[in-house]
């Protein structure tokens, strides 16, 4: 491609709100434009990187049996009300077609290969099958950030299997892990595979591909003494501390001006991990929420810990919480800031049964003779111990896994480290054939019910993270891999000293040996300003023709990722860039 000719042009400056390095430099680079928040155009060099990472995800798809195919974006609401996610996906786009038909942008796909089980699947000799696509995805995100990190619009690897069982899908799951190791290594771009929620995905288990990044959205837990790792969503940890040798007197304590954790341990004359902290959420079923549905839920920790909302969502059994109001929490009798579970009547059931829903982090049983609000304003208890003053509805691991904590594996220290996710693994299990009864007719005739693993790679976001990775203070530096060419090729010269034709002869050349030539032919500009140009764009090669390289014997090569230059002979060039 020729830069006199292409689209766009390279910026000097980012816009102030662009943070990371990635969109800083595909902006300024002129890889992306952005259209809208967490939507942009991919301009001719930033999609030439988007194919060639394409390509590597089709290599390593294809090699472990799967079919590449084409699925919609358009999904019928029946689809995904089908298997109960209408309601229950938060960045769901949904919009009317005519007839006032209900439609959905794809924001995965479980919903369509399910279906496609349902109409095709149906024997045993029909399983098992890998099918995968590369498309669009529409996520209605709250809060796009990052520039490619967190959009509204993306593409996305989506890959799917259909298994006769859970042992089937045991045995090939980790045939894809490998495979998702070999498209991150070839990318440039070594990941942690960690244990993860599976959250609106559902199923059993979870692996997610990290990067660790300072700046990066997502925290993870890890252990370097034996590797254990985990999303902070779903890390578990060693609770530590002991019971009391003899349990206090409770007893009721004026506390003025003190509404935090820290206030009151300090007031009191306690740590943190003596006192329990209280925090008020109300639940739902589903998403969005109707009169009538959901209630309040009264979550427990102990004071020098934090409350997971993921997982005090699983411990409900599912649905979405949202922090409660004053009166919300007022209606059960409770006071902000001096809230306990003394004197509430905690439910015993289900999340209909009577009561006042109380969730506690099984860190309450490593402690006693806390110090606990008295539901009454300014006052606190001392003394207080579960079972003896209070209640719970259920005990359940709630808390946050911290830098400092014990590893649940060998009993080590573990460290949170901030991370971006790059794809994620998922073991549905029968979560979604069970909600349409896809199912098949085994060797015995019998009907069993597929078994489905989902497993996604986001395009943008992996480019971005290549970037984070691949950088330095002048601009990008692409891995061959995904370089949207290999050379590029810089004239320099003045009208009439021969060199342009010479550049023009040397780049038909390149091109027609299959070599991908960026060529800077532009005219009326100095050396400096297409160095720089050339740095910026970060093609792994720069080749320039000169009468001062001429003169020198050829032209001059540099690699990106390195200072040195050598002067080449023309003839030597193809020779030099294969090797």
């Amino acid at each position: 491609m020729r830069l006199s000719q292409s689209f766009g042009k390279t910026l000097r400056e980012a816009p102030a709100e662009a943070e990371l390095a990635s969109h800083q430099l595909l902006l300024r680079a002129n890889f992306i434009r952005p259209a809208g928040a967490g939507i942009y155009t991919f301009m001719p060099l930033g999609y030439r990187v988007i194919r060639k990472i394409w390509q590597i995800l089709a290599e390593e798809m294809d090699a472990i049996g799967g079919q590449e195919m084409w699925m919609p974006n358009l999904h019928p609401a029946a689809l995904w009300q089908a298997t109960g996610r209408w309601g229950q996906v938060d960045v769901l786009f949904k919009l009317k077609g005519s007839g006032d038909r209900d439609y959905a942008l794809s924001a995965t796909h479980e919903e369509i290969v399910v279906d496609l089980a349902l109409r095709d699947i149906e024997s045993y000799r029909d399983l098992p099958k890998m099918v995968y696509h590369i498309s669009k995805k529409f996520r209605d995100e709250p809060r796009p950030r990052g520039g490619l990190i967190r959009l509204r619009e993306f593409i996305m690897k989506d890959a799917y299997t259909l298994d006769r069982d859970e042992a089937a899908l045991d045995e090939y799951y980790p045939s894809m892990i490998q495979a998702y190791f070999n498209v991150f290594n070839r990318c440039g771009v070594p990941t942690v595979a960690i244990n993860a929620d599976v959250g609106a995905m559902g199923g059993k288990t979870s692996q997610e591909f990290t990067v660790p990044h300072p700046q990066g959205e997502d925290v993870f837990i890890a252990c370097d003494n034996c590797g254990y790792a985990a999303n902070v969503e779903a890390a578990e940890f060693v609770r530590e501390g002991d019971k009391p040798a003899q349990l206090a007197e409770l007893v009721k304590v004026q506390t003025p001006n003190c509404k935090t954790i820290a206030d009151v341990a300090a007031f009191v004359g306690v740590p943190t991990s003596q006192t329990i902290k209280a925090v008020f959420y109300w639940w739902r079923p589903r998403y969005e929420e109707k009169p009538g549905e959901g209630r309040l839920v009264f979550a427990l920790v102990r004071g020098d810990l934090n409350i997971v909302d993921t997982k005090l969502v699983n411990a409900l059994g599912g649905g979405f919480v949202r922090a409660a109001t004053e009166a919300e929490i007022q209606s059960i009798g409770a006071v902000p800031g001096y809230a306990s579970g003394i004197g509430l009547t905690p439910a015993t059931g289900d999340m209909n049964s009577p009561g006042v829903m109380i969730v506690a982090d099984e860190s309450l049983e490593y402690g006693g003779n806390y110090v606990v609000g008295a539901n009454e304003e300014p006052y606190h208890y001392t003394g207080a111990n579960v079972g003896r003053d209070f209640t719970v509805s259920r005990m359940a691991d709630i808390a946050e896994a911290g830098t400092g904590h014990k590893c649940p594996v060998c009993g080590g220290r573990i460290e949170a480290k901030k991370a971006i996710e790059v794809g994620h693994c998922f073991k549905l299990g029968t979560r979604y054939s069970a909600a349409v009864d896809a199912t098949y007719l085994d060797d015995n005739g019998q009907k069993q019910l597929v078994y489905m693993g989902s497993y996604g790679i986001g395009l943008d976001r992996l480019m971005a993270v290549v970037v984070e990775l691949h950088h330095d203070d002048d601009g990008i530096v692409w891995p061959d891999s995904v370089a949207p060419y290999q050379v590029h090729l810089v004239h320099i010269g003045k009208a009439g000293d021969g060199t342009k034709e010479q550049a023009e002869a040397l780049y038909a050349e390149l091109t027609a040996a299959g070599v991908e030539v960026l060529y800077d032919d532009r005219d009326g500009l100095g050396a400096g300003v297409k160095f720089t140009d050339a740095d910026l764009m970060g093609i792994p090669w720069r080749v320039t023709l000169s009468a001062r390289s001429l003169k020198g014997g050829g032209v001059e090569v540099k690699r990106r990722s390195e200072s040195e230059r050598q002067v080449v002979a023309v003839e030597e060039l193809k020779a030099l860039l294969k090797s």
